[in-house]
């Protein structure tokens, strides 16, 4: 019975956390940051430039079928640094918030998308970040 006082009080501390921290996500997507989602392609040698081209356009569509997406962009590397590591393609996925991702993710025409590229892919790197300015 001694211990339920201390239990008591870390689970108000915990609660406060996890306010917090739904604060803090609200704080962000009220302060016009934008969550961003990079996603880079390596392609295999032996993907043709209509298969490619066929991912670039098939990805490009995903904008009009996920609501949850706010902007997309999307380009090869152009780079003269020779660093690229073999990834030619970028594309950048806006969302308002995590909500937006998390709606993203597991939505059936990104599962499709994501399915047709596998066999074509050699590597893939994601990175999110909060936009700043």
């Amino acid at each position: 019975m001694r211990f339920l006082p201390v239990l008591l009080a870390v689970g108000i501390v915990m609660s406060s956390f996890a306010a917090l921290s739904a604060d803090e996500k609200e704080a962000e997507a009220k302060s016009g940051k934008v969550l961003r989602h990079v996603v880079m392609f390596k392609f295999k040698a032996d993907a043709s430039e209509a298969q490619i081209k066929s991912v670039t356009d098939a990805f490009a569509l995903l904008p009009k079928k996920i609501d949850a997406i706010k902007e997309f962009e999307w380009g090869t590397d152009v780079s003269e640094e020779n660093a690229s590591k073999g990834f030619t393609h970028c594309f950048l996925v806006t969302f308002a918030d995590e909500k937006g991702r998390a709606e993203y993710l597991p939505h059936a025409a990104h599962d499709e998308f994501v399915k047709s590229v596998k066999p074509l892919v050699d590597d893939v790197m994601v990175i999110d970040y909060w936009s700043k300015k």
